[in-house]
């Protein structure tokens, strides 16, 4: 395993385990939150930009490279038609199930186990928009 298959290792325990602590991994909760009736995880998305923000800010000013490699640059994709698309794909699919991708496999590890069709179909649906762009961009 390479430092960089440790570092997402390490990421993804640590996202995990603060989905599971901040009740992410929980369908009501989030439904609730985005039914405007309980706020509590806009704290947790906040605090989650929050340190996102400080880290893709700082970090270039006090590290030469990246821990893993690689070099720090700005992203160069612009917003378009097939992001917005994707989003709302997305953010109607988040409302109807109640998980997003990385709450509904952190919350398989809380015990959800029903939520393995949602996360098939997740994968499914990423594959079909895979085929779907590779047809409308043939290499």
């Amino acid at each position: 395993m390479n430092l960089k298959q440790v570092f997402a290792l390490l990421g993804g325990i640590l996202f995990g385990f603060g989905l599971a602590l901040s009740g992410m991994t929980r369908q009501e909760i989030v439904l609730s939150f985005l039914t405007l009736k309980d706020l509590g995880l806009i704290f947790v998305l906040g605090g989650a930009a929050l340190i996102d923000m400080v880290a893709i800010n700082l970090a270039p000013r006090f590290l030469k490279k990246p821990f893993t490699g690689g070099e720090f640059k700005r992203r160069t994709h612009a917003l378009n038609k097939r992001i917005i698309i994707g989003a709302a794909i997305f953010g109607v699919g988040w409302g109807i199930s109640g998980q997003c991708p990385g709450s509904a496999v952190a919350s398989i590890g809380t015990g959800n186990l029903p939520i393995l069709i949602g996360v098939t179909s997740m994968f499914i649906g990423a594959y079909v928009q895979g085929v779907l762009a590779n047809r409308a961009n043939p290499k």
